[in-house]
C-alpha cells in the first residue's frame, strides 16, 4: 500500500479512537515510513530532522498567544462577552433569542475573518474570546460543533480567496510563487479569480451547517470555571489602555505586512502594550507564559506535523501516488481532476497545513494539470484547492485545533468528534465538488 494512504488513514483512526494527536502523527510516521522503504533508522532521522520546520510555527503562536493575552487585558474580550450578556438578558421571547444568536453568529465569523488579515492573531484570539462567552451559548443552547464550523470557516475562506493578511502569504508568497516555480505563466491578480468557485464550496458548507445540520438547540450542562466566567456587572475599562490596543493592534499588522513574519509583528504589538503601560514590565514575564501555555498543545502538533510531513517526503510517497494515478486514468480529464483533489485531500490532512502542502504537490500537479490540458486557471484553482482540502478537516490542522482550543474550556467538546469530523463533512466534500467544476468550467 501507499504509504500516504497507509499513514494517513493511521493517524485517522487513531484520531477517531481518541488517541492524542501527536501520538496518533508520531506514530503514523513511522509506519508510513517503514512501509515507504525507510529503515527504522532512517525514518526517526527523517522525522526529527522535520521537526525543525515547524519550530517557526509554533514560535509565532507563542509570540501571537502572548499578543493575545495582552489583548484581553485591555479589557475588549470582556467587554464584548459583557455586552451580548446583556442583550440576552434583556430578551426573553423566543424570536428575539434567535435574532441575538444570528448576530452572535456573525459577529464571531467577522471577529474571526478579520484575525486573518485585519488583526493577523490568527488562532491566538480563540482561547481568549471564547471561554468567556460559553455560557452565552449554553444559554442560547447553540450547538458547538455549528461555532466550531463558523471558526473554521473564518479562518480558512479568508486565505483562499484575500489576497492580504494571510491570504497575501498563501495566494502570493506561496501558492503563486510555487506555480512560477514550476513555469506556469499567470499573474497575480488570476489566482483570487480561479480560487473564487473553491471559496464558494466552503460558503456553501457554512450555509448548511448553520440552517440544516446544527440549527436545532443542543443542552450542555453549566460548568463553574473561572476561565469561562463573564459577570453581569458591567466591567470597568482603561479608554487610554484601549486606545494603546489600537495602536499595537494597528502595529503588529503594520510589521507583519512589512516583514512578513508574525513573529516579529506580533512582538511589536507586544512592545507596544508594554511600553504603553498596559502590560507593566514585571507582569511581561507572566503575560508571555500564559500566552505560551494557551498554544503550547498546538504548537506541538504542528511541530509533529512538521516532523509527519519531513517523513512522508523522504519515502517519496506522493510522487508515486500521483504517478500511479496519471497511468491508470488515461487521457479521462474529469477523473484527473478528481483524482488530483483527492491526493491533496489525504496529503493535507496528514501534514495539517495547506500552507506546507503546496511546495510538495504544486512541483507534481503544474506539469500534471498541463499534460492534461487543464488551462492556466484551471490549474491554479486545482493546487490551491488540492492544498486547501484537509486543512478544515485535520485533527492536525490549526484551522481545527483552535475551534477546539477555546470550546473544550468546560470539558464539554471533543476535538474530533466535534470539530474535525463536522467541519471534514461540511468543507472538504463541497470542496471537493467546487474545486473540480472551477476545473473543468475555468
Amino acid at each position: 500500500m501507499n504509504p500516504i494512504i497507509l499513514s494517513v488513514s493511521v493517524m485517522l483512526i487513531l484520531a477517531l479512537l481518541r488517541v492524542n494527536v501527536v501520538v496518533a502523527l508520531t506514530f503514523s510516521a513511522l509506519i508510513g515510513g517503514l512501509v515507504g522503504g525507510l529503515s527504522l533508522s532512517e525514518t526517526i532521522s527523517a522525522f526529527e530532522g522535520g521537526l525543525g520546520g515547524g519550530a517557526t510555527i509554533a514560535l509565532s503562536y507563542a509570540m501571537l498567544g502572548a499578543f493575545a493575552v495582552a489583548i484581553s487585558k485591555s479589557g475588549v474580550t470582556d467587554l464584548l462577552a459583557h455586552s451580548v450578556i446583556k442583550r440576552i438578558n434583556a430578551k426573553d421571547n423566543l424570536h428575539a433569542a434567535t435574532g441575538v444568536k444570528y448576530l452572535l453568529l456573525c459577529l464571531i465569523l467577522l471577529i474571526t475573518i478579520s484575525s486573518q488579515n485585519v488583526v493577523p492573531v490568527h488562532i491566538a484570539f480563540i482561547p481568549i474570546l471564547i471561554p468567556p462567552l460559553i455560557q452565552v451559548f449554553n444559554k442560547l443552547k447553540l450547538d458547538r460543533r455549528l461555532i466550531a464550523c463558523v471558526l473554521t470557516f473564518g479562518l480558512v475562506t479568508p486565505y483562499m480567496i484575500l489576497p492580504v493578511g494571510f491570504g497575501g502569504i498563501f495566494l502570493n508568497n506561496i501558492l503563486l510563487k510555487n506555480l512560477h516555480d514550476n513555469n506556469l505563466d499567470v499573474i497575480a491578480s488570476q489566482v483570487p479569480l480561479a480560487m473564487a468557485l473553491p471559496a464558494l464550496g466552503m460558503v456553501t458548507g457554512l450555509l448548511i451547517a448553520v440552517f440544516i445540520s446544527y440549527r436545532k438547540p443542543r443542552t450542555y450542562a453549566d460548568v463553574d470555571n473561572t476561565t469561562m466566567k463573564a459577570t453581569n456587572t458591567a466591567p470597568t475599562f482603561n479608554k487610554r489602555h484601549i486606545q494603546i490596543s489600537i495602536v499595537a493592534i494597528i502595529a503588529a499588522l503594520s510589521v507583519q505586512l512589512a516583514t512578513g513574519s508574525m513573529i516579529v509583528g506580533a512582538l511589536a504589538g507586544f512592545m507596544v502594550f508594554t511600553f504603553g503601560g498596559v502590560i507593566a514590565w514585571k507582569e511581561t514575564q507572566d503575560v508571555f507564559t500564559r500566552g505560551v501555555h494557551m498554544m503550547a498543545m498546538i504548537g506541538f502538533i504542528m511541530i509533529s506535523a512538521a516532523g509527519f510531513a519531513a517523513v512522508m517526503k523522504a519515502t517519496g510517497g506522493v510522487e508515486i501516488l500521483v504517478e500511479s494515478l496519471s497511468t491508470s486514468i488515461g487521457d479521462n480529464k474529469p477523473l484527473a481532476a478528481l483524482l488530483m483533489l483527492v491526493v491533496g485531500l489525504l496529503v493535507t490532512m496528514g501534514i495539517g497545513s495547506s500552507f506546507s502542502t503546496i511546495p510538495i504537490i504544486a512541483t507534481i500537479y503544474v506539469p500534471l494539470a498541463v499534460a492534461f490540458g487543464f488551462s492556466p486557471m484551471a490549474t491554479i484553482a486545482l493546487v490551491g484547492t488540492a492544498a486547501a482540502l484537509g486543512d478544515a478537516g485535520s485533527p492536525a490542522s490549526d484551522s481545527t485545533l483552535g475551534p477546539t482550543s477555546g470550546l473544550n474550556a468546560d470539558g464539554q467538546h471533543e476535538h474530533v468528534w466535534e470539530t474535525v469530523v463536522p467541519t471534514f463533512l461540511h468543507y472538504n466534500l463541497p470542496l471537493i465538488a467546487f474545486g473540480w467544476i472551477a476545473a473543468m468550467v475555468l
